[in-house]
């Protein structure tokens, strides 16, 4: 890694990529979104104060855990005048973030648990489906299922229906078969 003199306080795009191990345009994305900020030269070039290097080791390591780049700017917003963020500031981020993330961890094992669960059923029922329409989301709208296009009607014949399935036989979800859940 580089290594750039104490006495140069602005890095150019190249420099701070290197030094923080975000490409160029993972850089330039960042600064579109408002997370990092620069001045322009009188030759329009990109100029980093060294603080960026932080702003940017705090915006990636947000990101491995999952924090959205809005939700990241809100956070960088708060501080003030822009300062850099400091370990306090991250210890009290993440302590707000961790309920999100412990939730998101929840849907995720229920997915994973319920993925299982129609791998070994195979019926995809978009009728209980767990994973096609959870909680019968569908359901609570209209009867029937909402994951078929509109404008089919009764007239449409089973052998259509199983030709948009890109099957010979139409799915049980589309003959109205619910498949193993109703046993």
């Amino acid at each position: 890694m580089p290594q750039i003199p104490e006495k140069i306080q602005e890095l150019t795009v190249g420099q701070l990529a290197a030094r923080s191990g975000a490409a160029v345009s993972a850089l330039h994305f960042y600064e579109s979104k408002g997370l990092i900020s620069s001045r322009r030269t009188s030759g329009n070039q990109r100029r980093f104060s060294r603080d960026a290097l932080r702003r940017v080791a705090f915006v990636r390591a947000a990101q491995r855990v999952g924090i959205p780049l809005a939700t990241i700017r809100e956070a960088l917003a708060e501080l003030p005048e822009g300062r850099t963020p400091t370990e306090e500031d991250w210890a009290r981020l993440s302590r707000s973030w961790r309920s999100e993330l412990d939730e998101r961890i929840k849907q995720l094992n229920r997915l994973r648990d319920h993925l299982t669960d129609c791998i070994g059923c195979g019926c995809l029922s978009l009728e209980t489906c767990v994973l096609s329409n959870p909680d019968d989301a569908f359901g609570e709208r209209r009867a029937g299922s909402r994951l078929l296009v509109e404008r089919r009607g009764p007239a449409a014949s089973t052998t259509s229906a199983a030709a948009a399935t890109g099957g010979g036989r139409p799915s049980r979800a589309l003959s109205g078969e619910t498949g193993c859940c109703d046993d």
